[in-house]
This record gives C-alpha cells, structure tokens and sequence, in this order.
C-alpha cells in the first residue's frame, strides 16, 4: 500500500486517467441529465445525421444517439464494476490461500482455473443464461466468473514471491497462522499488482459487456447499450454510419483509457522500473 502512496504520474497514467474520467464523469451525469430522453422514440426524426437533429444525429427510432451513448455508458459500468469486483474477491482469496498452503490446495485451485479459463465469456454467458435468463446478471455473472481464474494466477504469483521473504519466514518461525500473515503481510504489498489488474480487466470487462450485448446477452431493450447500438447500426451501415461509428468509438476510447491507466498505474509502481529512473 506504501507504493501506492508514491505514485509518480507519467505520460501514460495521465492519458489513461483522463480518459477514464471522462467515461466515469459521463455515466454519472447520464443518471441526472442526457440532452434528451434515452428511450424516447421520435419517428418522424428517425436518422438525422449528426447535427442534423442533436450532435450526433438520430437512429432508426428516433432517439437521440448523444443520450444513447451517455446511458449506455453507464449501463456499460453497472455491470463490468460488480463482475471484475466479485471475481477479484473470489479469485484473490483463491491465489491467497493456494500460495499460503501450496500442496494439494495449490494444485486444486490452479487446475480448477485451467478448466474455467477453457470457457470463453460469451459461452459461459450462453450456459447461465440458460439457467438465469439472459439479461445483466447473466452478463455480470459470466464475466466474473471468467475473471476468478485471472485473479487467482496473479495473486498467487505475487503472493508467493512474498512468503519467500525474511519476514515471513520469521513471522512463520513464532508461530503466526497463515491467515493472519496473509491478511497483515502479503494483501497490503501486493495491493499495487491487483489495483493494476482491476483496471486491466475493466477493460476487457466492457469489451465482453458490448458482445454480450450485441448478441442479445447484456441489457434487455429499451435501456441503451453500445453492444445493441452496435448490432442495431448494421442494418443501416450505408444509409447512416454514425450509428455505428458513435458506439464504436464510445467503446474504444473506453477500453483504451483504462489500458492506459493499468499500464501507467504498473509503471508508477513497479519498484524496479523506478530504480533504472524510467522517465514519468
């Protein structure tokens, strides 16, 4: 947790940062304002072009895309955050406690992520959804579960690093129990590896909500979602493309903003990145 007090800004956090920000900054204001009614069908101004009818015009119902975007940004949030939270829990307490009592636990746990790793998101998607219905907790659920493996292997490589210290040997020698000495010792210096991942997986996490979505896995119409804004723009590709340049680009600068803030948050860090005096 020291090192995440020491922070030394660079190039690429700040990008990463900013962008972030203003995904975050747009969702939160989408739930108090949008320029118009997210849901609101407007036939007779269905397809505007951009400035046209709103900044970034109208799509097939309507509806103003610059509201779409703005709740879809938050739809996009309410279900990537829980899923890459609840599978960071469940993952970090797995790595944990397979490299506090390696052995038997550690094999069981790393070949029980092998086997969850085999099933790509959208297909763990189609096999909850065939028990809970699609929707968002299909969504959230396939995508945390996709996530506990990940969390596991980088905790439990992180981890195990720490238990070959001094320290912890000493801690081990008077007798402390692994509980204690993972929750006191080994959580709070690797606290910066699993921030750095959080972040990284968000990323991916709101790649996978916009397929899911796309594919009628995600949010259920009408509540906006740039997977569904994406599916619905292919129909009118020639006749309006900024119905599928809008959601495109919402989603790129998205999954790019929070790379960037995973790659600088590692960069700043990394003790042994700072030590060669790697330029902020």
């Amino acid at each position: 947790m020291r090192g995440i007090m020491r922070l030394r800004p660079n190039t690429t956090l700040v990008v990463g940062g900013i962008l972030t920000a203003i995904l975050i900054a747009t969702a939160l204001l989408s739930l108090v304002w949008t320029p118009e009614l997210p849901t609101r069908v407007r036939v007779a101004m269905r397809l505007k072009a951009p400035l046209e009818n709103g900044f970034l015009g109208t799509d097939h119902f309507g509806r103003d895309v610059t509201s779409l975007l703005m709740a879809g940004a938050w739809n996009s949030l309410a279900i990537a955050w829980p899923a890459v939270l609840l599978g960071a829990a469940i993952g970090t307490a797995i790595g944990c406690a397979a490299a506090a009592w390696k052995g038997i636990a550690d094999e069981i746990a790393m070949r029980a992520s092998d086997v969850v790793f085999a099933f790509p998101a959208v297909l763990s998607a189609i096999m909850i959804g065939a028990l809970v219905g699609s929707g968002p907790l299909a969504a959230v659920l396939a995508i945390a579960v996709f996530n506990v493996p990940v969390f596991a292997r980088v905790t439990r490589g992180v981890a195990l690093q720490i238990w070959t210290l001094d320290y912890i040997s000493a801690a081990r020698a008077l007798g402390k129990h692994p509980i204690k000495i993972t929750l006191q010792d080994v959580l709070p210096n690797i606290a910066g590896a699993l921030i750095v991942q959080v972040t990284i997986q968000l990323a991916l996490a709101i790649l996978t909500e916009a397929g899911l979505s796309y594919l009628g896995l995600g949010v259920r119409p009408p509540n906006p979602s740039w997977g569904r804004m994406l599916s619905d723009s292919q129909t009118y590709l020639s006749q309006a493309p900024w119905l599928a340049i809008a959601p495109g680009v919402a989603i790129a600068l998205s999954v790019l903003g929070l790379n960037l803030l995973g790659d600088g948050l590692r960069d700043a860090l990394d003790p042994t990145l700072r030590g060669r005096g790697v330029p902020a």
